[in-house]
């Protein structure tokens, strides 16, 4: 099986696969594949001969990580068999970021050709657009007490503009990237290091936001870009959103951002998808703090 590698070029042609592709794992997001042609993996693809899309990561230091995505043909699902067989024939050992849906329909079959385990860092948050949108009731109190200071700082007062990110905003948002990551110490430079690849996936992401059908939002505070995020469609009612970035030293911002994020770009949408906590206990904590209606479990396949 030849694979070859995913650019912003390939679009246009994968696009079909994932128009009623019905997985709600991130992972299944045509314009975050394609952002994350990055750092120590490349996302590769090929259509075999069976007309399924083959998407595979293919890790160059981390040889062990390397992984296929389930393949996509629109209107079908693989069956355990045919898993195993394109595995076999694409040289790799092991299906990441497997759909709890689809394993719970498939066992034990399933396990006559992989041992089946959870990928705990990687269950994606799931919410209601409405939720993150309005912020009701005493579970969201904090989060509507720290918009409300922003607001008073810098809303009222005029310093603030929210806005769609066009081509021309790029350059800002990379400098905003650039100083929000030397916050974090997150250079490019080490490049096995989750948050520079991350800047890298978000780059990528924001270079390409109109080739990509992707939506993008920035906030100015007194000129300045000070945050923006970029989302993108997933299934028929959700949208993922891929990247949410904010000073940490303005009171309020990412909670403005956030609320803004669901109001604009994911106005159409019932569910808001923002991905995984990657096991980190802080980003866990955040992630929980805005209440999911639903933990998308992820699944790992491999041979046995």
């Amino acid at each position: 099986m030849n694979l070859e590698p995913v650019t912003v070029d390939h679009y246009d042609q994968l696009k079909p696969f994932f128009a009623d592709q019905h997985h709600r794992l991130s992972a299944y997001c045509l314009t975050s594949i394609i952002a994350w042609q990055t750092c120590f993996y490349q996302p590769q693809f090929t259509v075999d001969a069976e007309g399924w899309l083959v998407v595979a990561a293919e890790f160059f230091k981390s040889r062990e990580k390397r992984h296929l995505l389930l393949p996509i043909r629109p209107g079908w699902e693989p069956e355990s068999a045919q898993l195993h067989r394109l595995a076999l024939d694409a040289g790799f050992d092991s299906f990441w970021f497997v759909p709890e849906a689809y394993v719970q329909a498939r066992l034990p079959e399933l396990e006559r050709y992989f041992s089946v385990s959870e990928q705990d860092c990687f269950h994606d948050y799931i919410y209601r657009q409405s939720d993150l949108a309005e912020l009701p009731g005493r579970g969201y109190h904090k989060k509507r007490n720290l918009i409300r200071q922003f607001t008073s700082e810098y809303v009222q007062s005029g310093r603030v503009e929210v806005a769609p990110i066009s081509p021309a905003d790029v350059p800002a948002c990379l400098e905003f990237l650039d100083q929000w990551c030397e916050e974090r110490d997150c250079g490019v430079e080490d490049v096995e290091n989750d948050l520079a690849c991350e800047k890298i996936a978000a780059m990528n992401a924001l270079a390409h936001l109109s080739r990509t059908e992707a939506r993008g939002l920035l906030i100015r505070v007194d000129g300045t870009v000070s945050a923006f995020a970029v989302g993108a469609r997933l299934t028929a009612d959700m949208g993922v959103l891929m990247f949410e970035k904010a000073f940490a030293g303005i009171k309020g911002l990412y909670q403005y951002l956030d609320r803004a994020c669901a109001r604009r770009l994911f106005e159409e949408m019932a569910f808001i998808n923002k991905e995984s906590d990657m096991g980190m206990p802080g980003l866990r904590q955040a992630k929980r703090s805005y209440h999911p209606v639903a933990i998308s479990k992820s699944y790992m396949l491999t041979l046995r």
